[in-house]
């Protein structure tokens, strides 16, 4: 009888990993498409850089609202209930873009659809903390998760790309992501989660998301994920502006710069779950921190000769950066506010993804090239090396990881 029970539990756990992993993988069809799509919306509504940015900008405005504002939900609600609502406002969102055709009602389904994965990011970001037997643990089953919406970011530009040269509208990626939503919230409703550990505290609101963003640790994680957004987002969003006008020996790779980009940085988080399984995560971050730089440098130096391998080899070491940041920063907290703290870095990271490629598409504009954005991105990309060089150096969060490994995890 406890033998069965023990196996029940551990195929549930397997059910509820890959609805998680299949959850991440679809929202990024559409978050990670936005390179592709902005060119049609400029070509289809005679928009600058900056204004065609909004595809970008609107949704990523959405989730860092939702972080904030309704990180706490998955605390207060639980994880299952928090997931299930979200993926229903995307799943409406997504389908709506069939609806109409107007560059204001697009916008605006944009955010709303945002608000939706800000909801159930940040329930299935808490989940992980259920899932996990420590934070080594934590920040391993973090990685295999954003492999997977690296999988996501490749499956999603394919399927656009496809779209596109058969003629078809750009719309259909929305539609298909909502299918696929609309399935994840069927097995959602049917399967058993974890449960959540409690605290002795009152229960989670917003006023406990306020708080934790005093803290010095939810602080410095979350500027380290806005260095780390701001210098990924430059390469995802305005790469192939930047090669629009290659026409050199590699030209063949610049219609699959933002395939290749992709697919290095899934792979690079699948061997980055077994990399910080072996290695400890403040040498691993601080040494791909220092090659992403090297690329970012040695692509404005060389210019779109150089940039059109440089930047996309940047994914393979950029994969284990930002699942690593998110799940140290998430694992200084008890399990009890993993939801809140999942929705202050989730801000973070969504307003750098706003406020990034905004300033990139304001100074290419004002600058007449968008290689004068880069050379913005090759700066945050310093600052995320010098932050995270300091992290290896110092490794501030040691103990307080052990501690909480020993209170929370065992």
């Amino acid at each position: 009888m406890i033998r069965h029970a023990v196996a029940h539990r551990q195929q549930s756990m397997v059910a509820i990993k890959a609805l998680t992993f299949v959850m991440f993988m679809m929202f990024a069809m559409t978050t990670d498409s936005v390179g592709l799509i902005i060119p049609e919306i400029i070509k289809t509504f005679r928009l600058s850089m900056t204004a065609a940015g909004t595809f970008q900008y609107a949704t990523m405005a959405g989730i860092a609202l939702a972080g904030f504002f309704l990180g706490h939900l998955a605390d207060t609600l639980g994880r299952k209930p928090t997931i299930v609502a979200g993926l229903t406002l995307f799943a409406i969102s997504s389908y709506l873009f069939a609806a109409g055709n107007s560059f204001v009602y697009f916008s605006i389904l944009l955010a709303v659809s945002g608000i939706g994965i800000g909801v159930f990011k940040t329930g299935a970001l808490a989940l992980i903390g259920d899932l996990s037997k420590s934070t080594k643990e934590h920040t391993s089953l973090m990685n295999t998760v954003e492999g997977f919406f690296g999988v996501g970011s490749i499956i999603g530009p394919a399927v656009l790309a496809r779209l596109l040269a058969t003629g078809a509208s750009w719309k259909g990626l929305y539609v298909l992501a909502g299918t696929i939503c609309a399935v994840l919230i069927l097995i959602a409703l049917g399967a058993r989660y974890p449960h959540t550990m409690k605290s002795g505290q009152e229960s989670m609101d917003l006023k406990h998301t306020v708080a934790a963003m005093s803290n010095r640790y939810a602080l410095a994680f979350s500027l380290g994920a806005f260095l780390y957004v701001a210098a990924e987002a430059a390469v995802y969003v305005w790469m192939p502006t930047l090669l629009a006008g290659y026409r050199g020996p590699a030209a063949a790779l610049v219609a699959y710069s933002i395939s290749i980009f992709f697919i290095l940085r899934s792979a690079g988080r699948f061997v980055g779950s077994w990399m910080l399984q072996r290695f400890y995560w403040t040498s691993v971050l601080a040494l791909f921190s220092g090659v992403i730089l090297i690329c970012f440098v040695g692509a404005v130096m060389g210019g779109p000769g150089a940039a059109v391998y440089l930047l996309p080899l940047s994914g393979l070491f950029m994969s284990v950066i930002y699942p690593s940041i998110n799940s140290k920063g998430i694992s200084c907290f008890p399990k009890s506010e993993h939801g809140s703290v999942a929705g202050v870095i989730l801000f973070f990271t969504c307003l750098s993804a706003v406020l990034g490629p905004l300033a990139m598409g304001a100074i290419s504009d004002a600058m007449g090239h968008p290689k004068y954005g880069f050379m913005l991105a090759t700066a945050f990309a310093g600052l995320l090396f010098a932050g995270l060089l300091m992290n290896w150096i110092f490794d501030p969060t040691r103990e307080l990881l052990s501690r909480l490994d020993r209170t929370e995890y065992s």
